[in-house]
């Protein structure tokens, strides 16, 4: 593993986000993201202050109360050196939507400005920043990678999470057919339109599957929800994992 990235004579200080859907269902994520950026030399705190960033409130037309969500996400990470989060969904609220979301107010834009280049995706971080790409993971299975739609749309990260896939020893990262195509979650799209939303976990499922995947990795816990909940509905033997979790395994 290449040498962690430095500011003056101490390892980066970086501010947890973990997202309501990892605090709610995926706690275990949360806590493989701050062993892993303190394996590769981070120093990592968690403000258990932290709410949402305000995208579902945003993505359904509320913006003043998306609005109240996010300044207080911007004044709650102002001091910190950097601010990761485990989900693409949520760094593309903060880096791309929040300069729609505060356009006509100066101040609290040249907040925002200062925050969205401090916030990374965790993947980006690790690769971007930390220059870790081998972790120390092995896991000889194969492996499917979902690229979710704001990560890959909004955010343009593609390589970064498949570089650290293939770092992993024994793993054999397969891609699917059609892998840029959207899981079917979309936050309030799966309530809104579920039958069309489940058709879409079904083609994703199944082609990862025809790939000859034992295992589905992303890296936004809306993603894994949606397409876990698929597969365990219909009993298949594919698993799903976030990417810090399998960047933890040892097999």
């Amino acid at each position: 593993m290449a040498a962690p990235i430095v500011m003056g004579n101490h390892p980066p200080n970086v501010a947890l986000f973990i997202t309501c859907l990892g605090d709610q269902f995926f706690p275990q994520v949360g806590e493989s993201v701050v062993r892993i950026l303190r394996r590769a030399g981070a120093r990592v705190t968690f403000n258990p202050a932290q709410t949402c960033c305000g995208q579902p409130a945003f993505n359904t037309g509320y913006r003043e109360e998306a609005r109240e969500v996010a300044v207080r996400m911007v004044n709650l990470f102002e001091g910190a050196d950097y601010v990761v989060a485990p989900s693409g969904s949520c760094t593309t609220m903060v880096r791309v939507f929040y300069q729609e979301l505060f356009a006509s107010e100066p101040e609290l834009l040249r907040k925002v400005q200062q925050m969205q280049k401090r916030f990374f995706e965790f993947s980006e971080f690790l690769v971007k920043i930390m220059n870790a790409e081998d972790l120390g993971a092995s896991f000889p299975h194969r492996v499917a990678y979902h690229d979710s739609c704001h990560l890959y749309r909004e955010l343009g990260i593609e390589t970064e999470p498949r570089k650290l896939i293939r770092a992993v020893k024994g793993i054999e990262l397969v891609e699917m057919k059609d892998n840029r195509l959207c899981c079917g979650f979309g936050g309030t799209f799966s309530v809104k339109y579920p039958e069309v939303s489940v058709a879409m976990a079904q083609d994703k499922v199944q082609a990862a599957a025809e790939a000859g995947a034992e295992y589905l990795v992303a890296n936004d816990a809306g993603c894994l929800m949606h397409m876990q909940g698929y597969i365990h509905r219909q009993g298949l033997p594919l698993k799903t994992l976030h990417l810090a979790e399998l960047l933890e395994m040892h097999e």
